[in-house]
């Protein structure tokens, strides 16, 4: 296929896009869907203001023309959207697409990772944040343990798939099992990603105070690890990668609060109800679903989509204030994934 390659003011290719496929999920994180906001009787967005399987495929494959390498699939949780891996046989075959992964949390994998991989699917990024059943019930706000997600991480390698494991840290709450997890994602041959705590959204109550940073990790890992630095594997990599000394296992760290990754961001977002969104931390959308319901061409879409990116100017993790937590508007991470 031959791209199309679109750069912003910034001079940052499109190269990932991110497609959040619902907005609910079986878990109530308190750092995404805390359960006293995302309550029972939250409304949820119907089923005809999702994108339809097709419609994503649309975009997609517009998104591929225009330089995109990698999609990934959010949520919510992306394994509640029914029929899932027909939509990842549709976009594993666009010319031009290199990757495709989904991040999760495994909890279904046990019924779809033979599915998903038979579709097409390549890798998962399944989100645990702490080995300690009491303290994970805590944190997904249904008192659900391990032993579901440690199955779902299971299921996953039995069907081939590439797994990261995702864990985000806050101060006081799951900081010490830093070192429980390397131990054990070192040991099970899994690549662990350490995330920041990060102001998306404005429903988890985050505050700075609650940042346990990538040098404050690295330091705690060095203390009973040696760790070599490896390389970014692409340009717009956002996580800093290390390799375990004596092995092919790598520990990596999302730092995007204390050591900002925008200069080199390349990724856009499509929320589940069809907003594309240039920043993680933009409350600003720009409609897509509404576009095409409307009759637009590809062409007609093409031409909305690079103008969009053309005119992106975001870097708020770099720009990161006291005021511009407290006042800039942000969507919530359930719309739109990580």
């Amino acid at each position: 296929m031959n791209k199309e390659l679109v750069k912003d003011k910034l001079n940052r290719p499109l190269r990932d896009l991110r497609i959040s496929v619902i907005d609910r999920c079986n878990f109530r994180c308190t750092y995404c869907m805390p359960a006293d906001i995302f309550g029972p009787d939250f409304a949820f967005l119907p089923k005809s203001e999702l994108l339809s399987y097709e419609e994503i495929e649309r975009v997609a494959k517009i998104f591929i023309g225009l330089g995109v390498e990698k999609i990934r699939l959010t949520g919510g949780e992306p394994l509640l959207r029914q029929d899932l891996p027909i939509l990842i046989e549709k976009l594993s075959v666009i010319d031009g697409l290199a990757d495709i992964a989904l991040t999760t949390n495994g909890v279904m994998l046990p019924k779809l990772a033979g599915q998903l991989k038979a579709a097409g699917l390549k890798r998962v990024n399944i989100s645990l944040d702490t080995l300690n059943d009491e303290l994970f019930g805590q944190m997904n706000g249904r008192d659900v343990g391990t032993g579901p997600v440690i199955k779902g991480i299971k299921a996953a390698q039995a069907a081939g798939l590439g797994i990261k494991i995702n864990m985000v840290v806050k101060k006081g709450l799951n900081d010490h099992e830093i070192l429980p997890m390397a131990h054990f994602c070192k040991n099970e041959g899994l690549e662990l990603r350490y995330i920041e705590f990060m102001d998306v959204g404005s429903t988890n109550g985050w505050k700075m105070d609650d940042v346990i940073t990538k040098k404050e990790i690295y330091e705690m890992l060095k203390e009973e690890f040696e760790l070599e630095r490896t390389g970014s594997a692409y340009y717009g990599e956002v996580a800093k990668r290390y390799k375990y000394k004596g092995t092919d296992t790598h520990v990596g760290f999302i730092s995007s609060v204390s050591e900002a990754f925008c200069s080199t961001c390349t990724r856009s977002r499509l929320s589940a109800n069809g907003q594309l969104f240039t920043c993680l931390f933009n409350g600003n959308g720009y409609d897509i679903r509404d576009f095409m319901r409307a009759g637009a061409s590809d062409e007609e879409l093409k031409a909305r989509i690079i103008k969009i990116w053309n005119g992106r100017t975001d870097r708020y993790s770099e720009e990161r204030t006291a005021e511009t937590v407290a006042n800039r508007k942000k969507i919530e991470m359930s719309y739109i994934g990580g």
